[in-house]
């Protein structure tokens, strides 16, 4: 199994009883930093039925809204499910499967080279590690701007979230 794929297997969910979902997001700003947008798509997988959201803030940075795309996401969530992510954020997806472990053995930080530094967006980092401890979430990655529909469709919203900021 590709680590990048690894589930996150909290104790309340039951695994033959969790509702599955898919969780589609992207992040993007205009200038990094600059203003940037967020969006989602939620997609409960035996129904078909969606819900999306999005949003934008004035100055932030890439790895914030992918982040927040996440969070929100999850946030929409009303009970412990079995999530599917997709997003095209390597960050997201390496800090999921391979950082976090290690982030919160070290006190949220990170090395770097020699010294000890803070993680950064830490705070949007502990969101995302409570919500996902809800869930039994994977994560798989998907290539950005390459035709995947549900991802273009949350670049889309991104963009038009933020471009009320240009």
């Amino acid at each position: 199994m590709n680590p990048a794929d690894s589930p996150r297997r909290p104790a309340a969910a039951d695994p033959s009883t969790a509702v599955h979902v898919h969780l589609y997001t992207d992040g993007g700003c205009s200038g990094n930093p600059g203003p940037g947008g967020w969006a989602f798509v939620l997609r409960h997988v035996a129904t078909g039925k969606e819900m999306e959201g999005a949003g934008a803030e004035q100055e932030t940075t890439n790895n914030r809204m992918e982040l927040l795309a996440v969070i929100r996401g999850l946030e929409a969530l009303k009970r412990p499910c079995r999530v599917a992510l997709y997003t095209d954020s390597v960050y997201v997806g390496k800090g999921l499967s391979e950082w976090l472990k290690g982030w919160k053995a070290n006190g949220w930080r990170r090395r770097e080279g020699r010294a000890w530094k803070p993680v950064k967006n830490e705070e949007l980092w502990r969101q995302l590690d409570e919500l996902a401890s809800r869930h039994q979430l994977t994560y798989h990655r998907v290539a950005g701007h390459s035709g995947h529909p549900e991802n273009e469709r949350c670049d889309e919203m991104a963009v038009a979230a933020y471009q009320k900021f240009l």
